[in-house]
Formats: C-alpha cells, structure tokens, sequence
C-alpha cells in the first residue's frame, strides 16, 4: 500500500449543495427560511471557510455553540445547532442567516454529513466490530479475507485507515461522522464495496456512527476499561448494545458474538430480539471453534469447526487470544459471502498487527514482544501467552507496563496484580500519563503488585524501564513490553513526545550486544 502522511487529504470535492437538501430527512426544531449554497460541512471552527455549513455542537470535553461566531467571521454561510441560546442569539444578530435548531448537534452531523458526500454509506457493506480487546486484530483479519476475495476495501480503525491501496494515519479509532463519510466517499471513488471498521464504545455512545447500517457486527468481549468516560460497567456495557440494537438505522444483518463472554451472552438475547441472524464463537464452542490447537512463538495452528464445514487454519498471529479473533474474523467473512478457502488464504495472507504481540529480533536467545495491552484482562492473556511460550524451556517471563494518566484509576491496582500473577519478574513505568504526576500513577499500581507476590521493581523513565528488562532477560525467557503497543508517542506533562516501543526495545538489544562478546555475527533487527 501507498504511504500518505496527511489527514484529511481532500480527494472528494463535492459540488455546492442548497442548505434545503443538506437538511433533507433532518428532524429540525426551527428554521430560518435561507437557502444558501453549502460548500462544505464542518464542525471545527478553525476548518471554516467562506460558504460552508458551521454544525455547533454540544460536546464531552467542548461545546461548539462557543465558537459560533468566530465561524461566521471565517465566512460560514450557515449554521445548524443545538443549543436554543444559540439559535436566539443568531436569530436577533444574524435575521438573514441560515440557520437551523436541532435536539441533537452529533446526531444531526451524521445526517448532514451522509446527505452532503451523497450517502456513499449506501454503496458499501459495512462491517463493524465493537469490544474492549481485539478489535484492531480482528479488523485485520477481517479486511485481509475480503482483500483475498478480490473485494475493495476500507479499513478504519486505531492504528491506521486504509482506503483501498491506501495507507493514512490514525486521529481516531472511530473518526467523526463527518470525516467518516468523507472517508467513505473517497474509498467509493476508488472502487471500494466494503467497509471494516473498528467501532468503540465513545463512538456509539457519542453518535459519530448514528445512522449507519451495519451488514455485520462482531463483538469481542467486555472488561474493565474507559470507567473514567462511562462511570459503571454497566453503561459501558449499553454503549455497545447500541450497535446490536441499531441506532438510527436497522440492526445488523448478521451478529458474531464471543459466547463465552458474559455481556456476550446479553447481546445474543438482544441482537435475537432485534431482528438479526447470530454466529457464535468461542474457543471450545459456539458456531464457530477450535480443535487442535498448537501454539508457537512464530504462529498458530488450529481447526476451525463452522456451520459450513472445517478448515485448518496457520497463522503468524500467536496465542489463544488470536485464536478468538480468527473466529470471529471468520464469522464475519462467511456472512459477507466468502468461502472457507477464500478465508484461509486471507488469514495466511497476514503477517503480523502492528503492536500486537510484534516481536522484535535482533539474533537474542530470548523473546521480546510488543503489544498494546492497557487492561487487566490483556494483561493476563499477552502474560499467560508468554508463559506457554517460555515454560516448554524453562524460561521467564519479564513484563514492562505502566497505566494512562486522566484515564479509569480503578483499574491500575488490577492491572498490577495481573502483571504481577502472570510474571516473574515485573518493571512498572510509566504509560502517557498525560497531566497526571507519574509517580502518583505508579503508587496506585503498587498495591495490586505487590499483592501477587511478584519481584518488581520501578522505574518511571519508560526507555530506562524498556532497557532494565533487556539487560534482565536470560536465553529462553520471555520480556513483554505492554500497554502502547502501535503508539509512536509519549504524552506528559501537556506536552507529546516521539516514543516507540519497538524502537526502544531494538536500541536496548543492540546496545546490550554491542558491548558484549556475546554478539552474534551480523546482529540485525526485524
């Protein structure tokens, strides 16, 4: 695929559309009767220009009716909001402005924005997959069996977008409406016929995926994560519900849900009662399982059971975990219509996920894997997959992590105890901790560490941390570096700094080596 380093890249220019058809099937409190031409939709008031549409919405952390008049003086020619003090003022300031008042600004974005690209949502089938853990593996995997079945493909999602053969960064997991449909219309241009795209709790709760009609729904699981946002599990919980339920448009068609998986077994029940035809998967059972798992530092061998026959399975992708993703990665590909072997040449296909268990090998008699674990419950699962792989030889396992900063607190003693249960030797670090003092982070990770009965030890420097393991690590041990996996930055103190996992870990390889007698030949990194 072809790097492009920009977002948004403006590929898709839109002719002018009148203020009237930009409203079409909007439920509108009030208006005034101006019809403008509409050049754009935005919603950031710093992207206006003369002749778009300003929507000002009411946000989590911001409220776009504050900016309305700094829109106007970019040279917006109408303004859609949802706020009456808004629509008041503009009425008294602006009489022959166009404006509309609605109950709901990110609602009514999503609208707006579907009318203003031409519905390109219309000409794709989408795909989506909601959960705490696993959902960028499994739109990998998803995206890679419909690109072995010759199908165009988007992609959206944490670490990058792609939109055919196309590669762009990341803003968002789930980007804004606005900018999603942009995104659709542009893969439309290109050919595109699907969607794959991870959808997070945020995003459904917030409504930037409102109106969207999902072909298929894959739901991983459900763990602590985000309380900071949602408050309870529950909440949580119902955030993803809104998928299965559907939110301004029909259920899914097809629902893959993780039976093993208490909420799991919830949205079966809802998604039945909605209308929607349900896979179920799991490791031992469900519509889709496995049998014969063997598992390797370098991939996974399995036999995958469905409702259409079995398959065996190899993929570069170790571990359990990744087993689960397959399946319902599988699930999803047999609903759009692909054959067995159209998904085992899409999984073979695949090499690795960046950040995800990504090993980095510089010629060491030792592991040493990446991956983007920041809950308790991935924490247990990248650790119990490094001890299957460092028991057979008697080997360790030495795990990196720190916890967010400004993000849920009650899950850091947790996650120490995971990391301290599953290790056996643990270095706590710090992981963006963004406006937060890092050593208060680290002293509400301690007690749950220390409760596992670990030997650990802290160090708030990550590089320093990430170089402690290294130099720690023996043949045949295994040194997991969790918790910003992909993440190309740190984020402290107000500010963001460039910081790679992977990179780290290879200088701390290379600079152990090099100063050792111990090199072997031709040391270089993969």
């Amino acid at each position: 695929m072809q790097k492009n380093h920009f977002w948004p890249v403006p590929m898709i220019v839109n002719s002018p559309m009148q203020f009237d058809d930009v409203l079409r099937e909007l439920e509108i409190r009030e208006r005034t009767a101006s019809n403008p031409p509409v050049s754009d939709v935005v919603y950031d008031s710093r992207h206006v220009a003369p002749g778009v549409l300003f929507v000002a919405m009411q946000g989590s952390t911001t409220d776009g009716n504050r900016f309305v008049e700094n829109a106007l003086q970019r040279g917006a020619c109408a303004v859609v909001t949802d706020f009456e003090a808004t629509w008041q003022s503009l009425r008294a300031t602006h009489p022959d402005l166009a404006i509309a008042r609605v109950d709901h600004g990110r609602r009514a974005l999503a609208e707006i924005s579907a009318n203003f690209f031409r519905h390109p949502e219309r000409r794709l089938k989408l795909s989506g997959v909601t959960g705490t853990n696993g959902k960028t593996t499994t739109t990998y995997l998803l995206e890679s069996m419909l690109r072995s079945a010759d199908r165009t493909c988007i992609l959206v999602g944490t670490i990058e977008y792609h939109v055919a053969e196309e590669i762009r960064p990341s803003p968002h997991t789930t980007p804004e409406s606005r900018d999603l449909f942009q995104l659709f219309a542009e893969g439309v241009a290109t050919g595109a016929t699907e969607a794959v795209m991870e959808v997070s709790s945020h995003a459904l709760d917030q409504g930037r995926v409102w109106g969207l009609h999902w072909d298929t729904a894959i739901f991983t699981n459900l763990t602590q994560d985000h309380l900071d946002y949602h408050g309870t599990m529950e909440s949580y919980f119902q955030a993803k519900a809104k998928m299965f339920a559907g939110e301004g448009a029909a259920p899914p068609r097809v629902a893959a849900i993780h039976i093993a998986d208490d909420y799991g077994q919830r949205l079966i029940s809802l998604a039945r009662a909605a209308g929607c035809e349900i896979f179920t998967y799991g490791l031992d059972h469900g519509d889709f399982c496995a049998t014969n798992v063997q598992l390797a530092a370098n991939g996974t061998r399995f036999r995958m059971l469905t409702p259409v026959g079995e398959t065996d399975l190899h993929t570069y992708l170790p571990g359990p975990v990744n087993v689960l993703n397959l399946l319902g990665a599988s699930a999803a590909a047999l609903a759009r219509g692909l054959t067995l072997e159209e998904i085992v040449r899409g999984v073979e296909s695949i090499a690795c996920v960046p950040g995800r268990f990504q090993t980095v090998d510089c010629g060491q008699p030792f592991t040493v894997a990446i991956d983007y674990a920041h809950t308790d419950d991935a924490l247990r699962n990248v650790t119990r997959l490094a001890r299957q792989l460092a028991a057979p030889r008697r080997g360790r396992v030495i795990t990196v992590f720190g916890c967010g900063g400004d993000r849920d607190r009650a899950k850091r003693p947790k996650m120490g105890r995971a990391a301290g249960e599953g290790s056996d030797f643990v270095v706590v670090t710090s992981d963006n901790p963004r406006s937060e003092n890092p050593d208060a982070i680290l002293t509400e990770i301690l007690p749950g560490l220390k409760a596992s009965g670990a030997r650990f030890t802290v160090e708030p420097d990550r590089a320093c941390a990430i170089r402690l393991a290294v130099d720690a690590a023996q043949e045949n041990d295994v040194v997991v570096i969790a918790g910003k996996g992909h993440e190309k930055v740190q984020i402290l103190c107000g500010s963001t700094i460039p910081f790679d996992d992977v990179e780290e870990a290879r200088e701390a390889l290379l600079e152990r080596y090099g100063k050792s007698s111990r090199v072997p030949l031709g040391l270089q990194c993969n």
